[in-house]
């Protein structure tokens, strides 16, 4: 039986870079790093409690997730982060230099507030920032 989602992993190719992006810029918690000769890699880990996999398909075969599919196949589309001031978040990472997608939040699933980062922004990876509703 599966009982929890153990972790996400980012390919990066800048540890210490990313590192500080995810403690200062996403304000995470940063629990240490390790290396795994086996493996050869090093890793670095931020825990992030109760989170959930969110499934992603076209709506009637329309949007940004079906060009995804049709030059991807599928696989890893994007994180998100639970924030609970959206739009101080959104200008915080502004004034560092982030990239957005669109100017302002959007209405998202479960009637949340939602924004996304460019993966340029991210080495690669899409984020996106999520406000639930009744937050702030």
């Amino acid at each position: 039986m599966i009982v929890a989602l153990d972790h996400i992993a980012i390919a990066v190719p800048d540890l210490e870079k990313a590192i500080k992006r995810f403690m200062e810029d996403f304000e995470l918690t940063y629990k240490g790093s390790e290396d795994v000769a086996d493996a050869k890699t090093s890793t670095a880990f931020f825990p992030v409690p109760e989170t959930s996999i969110e499934l992603v398909h076209p709506l009637n075969g329309e949007g940004p997730i079906a060009g995804y599919l049709e030059k991807k196949g599928g696989g890893l589309h994007h994180l998100c982060f639970r924030s609970d001031d959206i739009e101080a978040d959104v200008k915080r990472l502004k004034a560092k230099g982030y990239q957005f997608l669109s100017d302002k939040p959007s209405l998202g699933a479960h009637n949340s507030k939602v924004i996304f980062i460019h993966p340029k922004s991210c080495d690669g990876v899409l984020i996106e920032l999520n406000q639930p509703q009744g937050d702030h």
